[in-house]
């Protein structure tokens, strides 16, 4: 199994690999981030070296999943497939995952430096302050916490925020319901501590796999060796014998006790706001550092949704959604997409109407189906002439196809969560969904009036004919 060193170098072949010097830590290099995306069409990888206050070689790695070419690459698919090419694979393969257990080896560079006790310090890695209203460095954004069921022995591997308090101790915030809460729930009842390991550096088809939905009690570790098709190696740790990637670059090993609470953030989510603030969040004590000679820390920015940093999730989901909608018996949907400057709260569907009735079903299924309940706020469906990566073309069919008091449909107390900014604090836990039928009245859709801009056919065979004259004077597609 290739390791990250291995990833980035095939990324740089790919020509999608920046490396920046002399970042500060201090929301510097996140800003940094953050700018390169905004100005770069491809959001390269980027590591980050000699940064300022600590030693050359110390790094950071941001950014790694931003581009398609990229997901697919870590996912062991073709990097030259375009957006609905990857998502209608990705479909077919999700469906038929075998997972393949991961092999358990007895070394690993991970071992190459060890602190305990007194020697411990988190502060010796260049974890960055990525906000600017944060309330401390997150550690943990990009990042693989790994826990047993007291009960029922089976492992866990999930992403959680992880925000340093001091050299030997971590806040970790995690969701009501998420596997690793389950597990802790279940240790602090019986009055015992919940052995913990983190990895916070690995190549990245684990913090994909950690970050998404897997089946439940399947080993993520598994999950990800079904998905590449091939064991993953993996260590036990030392001290919990709990697995960790073979691969790390950097991981602890701890416990989380019960009753030891300390203030956590705020920190910027996903969502692009500080919406889910907590007053106090267990604390992770270290009992153990491992790190390789000059490691690499990765990190997730978590930056406003528009800067395209999720552009993994938003790709994957639209397959999750799409799948749902083809096991509810929902014909001749054409195109789903997750908008990814909406994150979870944005989903556009295009259909062919073949019925009375289909586009309300086809957005209805889609607004409540398991991968695209949690957290949505609308659901756009369009007819199947509609570009719907396109947002200015979604915009035109909303604006031109619907109207307000026949076109909306709204639901009410449907699935939220904590992260969710519109919702007061005392009232998380529930929302509201708006369906938006922009597709052409069924009743008359033959006489709607016909668009005045050229068919996807036409403009697929101009730009074929035109194709060299495209890429040198406009950049092509």
């Amino acid at each position: 199994m290739a390791d990250l060193r291995t990833w980035l170098d095939e990324v740089n072949r790919l020509g999608q690999l920046m490396n920046v010097n002399d970042a500060h830590w201090n929301l510097e290099l996140s800003t940094l981030t953050e700018l390169i995306n905004e100005r770069s069409k491809t959001r390269p990888a980027i590591v980050f070296d000699k940064i300022k206050e600590y030693p050359a070689g110390h790094r950071v790695a941001v950014n790694l999943l931003s581009s398609l070419q990229r997901l697919a690459l870590t996912m062991g698919m073709d990097p030259k497939l375009a957006p609905f090419d990857f998502v209608q694979q990705w479909r077919k393969r999700v469906k038929s995952i075998q997972p393949i257990e991961p092999r358990l080896v007895k070394s690993a560079p991970l071992f190459e430096n060890v602190q305990k006790g007194d020697d411990i310090d988190l502060f010796k890695f260049p974890v960055p302050k990525w906000h600017e209203l944060d309330g401390g460095r997150y550690i943990g954004t990009d990042d693989l916490v790994v826990t047993r069921d007291p009960e029922e022995k089976w492992v866990n591997v999930g992403t959680y925020r992880i925000m340093i308090h001091g050299r030997d101790h971590m806040g970790l915030h995690m969701s009501p319901g998420k596997h690793g809460r389950v597990h802790r729930d279940k240790s602090h009842a019986d009055g015992k501590p919940l052995p913990i390991a983190v990895s916070f550096g690995h190549h990245p088809i684990n913090f994909l796999v950690a970050s998404t939905d897997v089946p439940y009690r399947v080993n993520e570790y598994a999950y990800a060796g079904g998905i590449t098709g091939q064991p993953h190696d993996i260590v036990a740790g030392p001290l919990t014998g709990l697995p960790i990637p073979a691969d790390s670059e950097i991981a602890i090993e701890g416990e989380v006790a019960p009753n030891d609470f300390m203030p956590e953030g705020p920190f910027g989510e996903w969502t692009g706001y500080y919406a889910s603030n907590q007053p106090a969040v267990p604390v992770i004590r270290v009992k153990a550092v491992y790190h390789r000679n000059d490691p690499i820390l990765c990190g997730f920015p978590l930056l406003k949704p528009s800067s395209g940093d999720n552009l993994h999730f938003s790709l994957m989901l639209s397959a999750l959604i799409w799948n749902s909608l083809d096991e509810a018996g929902v014909p001749d949907v054409q195109a789903v997409w997750s908008h990814p400057s909406g994150g979870r709260f944005m989903t556009v569907l295009a259909i062919k109407q073949r019925y009375p009735g289909h586009a309300r079903q086809a957005a209805m299924i889609a607004s409540q189906c398991r991968s695209g309940a949690y957290l949505g706020r609308y659901v756009i469906v369009v007819d199947e002439d509609i570009d719907i990566t396109n947002t200015e073309e979604v915009i035109w069919a909303i604006s031109s196809r619907s109207d307000p008091v026949d076109s909306i449909e709204i639901l009410r107390r449907c699935w939220s969560g904590p992260l969710d900014p519109r919702i007061p604090v005392g009232e998380k836990g529930f929302n509201s969904r708006a369906i938006i039928d922009a597709t052409r009245p069924y009743e008359w859709r033959d006489k709607f009036p016909k668009s005045s801009g050229h068919s996807r056919e036409l403009k697929d065979k101009v730009a074929g004919d035109w194709q060299g004259f495209l890429n040198d004077k406009v950049g092509g597609r």
